[in-house]
């Protein structure tokens, strides 16, 4: 029995979100992958940006097989073996890296695993380093879709403290731990990719 996961959003974001990542990820160096779940993105990133080395990391123990399982498929000598990471442990058990990026992590957990996130980021980026966020988002106080309103409701209503975050005090948090934002891209299927770096002090 196969330990690959599969996650169907996976393949109708993949495309977009390397997209961006071609733009921003140009030098060789390091990228740290938080809450990589099935692996498939790891799998898919990495073959396409050899230039890289490509950390995928989970909390759950079916996904890290998963992420392996993946990895191994894809064949690409630039994926590490998954590692385990909380991201609310104030240690992460690795050293600097050139990157950091998540996907969908921050709306189906409670708000302090994304200032964990935020707080990582800044002991683990290296100057000029990079956080890219990947998920929906409310702007200027409102949702920017009909639908994104329902997945809001669905989520709260499964977990109070799970739902779409607001860009700006995702923004604000950042900012305030010297990571200053870079960008914001608007996303297929009413989503967001923001780039925050790090700065140099």
């Amino acid at each position: 029995m196969s330990n690959k996961k599969h996650a169907p959003a996976t393949a109708r974001n993949r495309e977009p979100i390397l997209f961006e990542l071609n733009y921003l990820l140009v030098a060789t160096g390091k990228v740290l992958e938080i809450a990589s779940g099935t692996g498939e993105h790891a799998a898919y990133f990495a073959s396409h940006l050899p230039h890289l080395e490509w950390q995928p990391t989970d909390l759950d123990p079916d996904s890290l097989k998963s992420i392996d399982a993946w990895a191994a498929d894809a064949g690409s000598d630039n994926i590490l073996p998954a590692l385990k990471i909380d991201v609310r442990e104030k240690s992460w058990p690795l050293g600097t890296v050139d990157a950091i990026f998540n996907a969908n992590m921050i709306h189906i957990s409670h708000f302090d695993a994304c200032i964990a996130l935020i707080e990582g980021a800044k002991r683990h980026l290296v100057p000029q380093g990079l956080l890219i966020l990947y998920g929906p988002y409310r702007i200027n106080d409102a949702h920017t879709a009909e639908s994104n309103d329902s997945f809001d409701k669905d989520l709260r209503s499964r977990n109070p403290d799970w739902g779409i975050r607001d860009f700006e005090l995702v923004r604000d948090e950042c900012e305030t731990r010297g990571l200053l934002l870079q960008a914001r891209k608007p996303m297929p299927a009413n989503n967001q990719l923001l780039v925050f770096c790090r700065s140099s002090t």
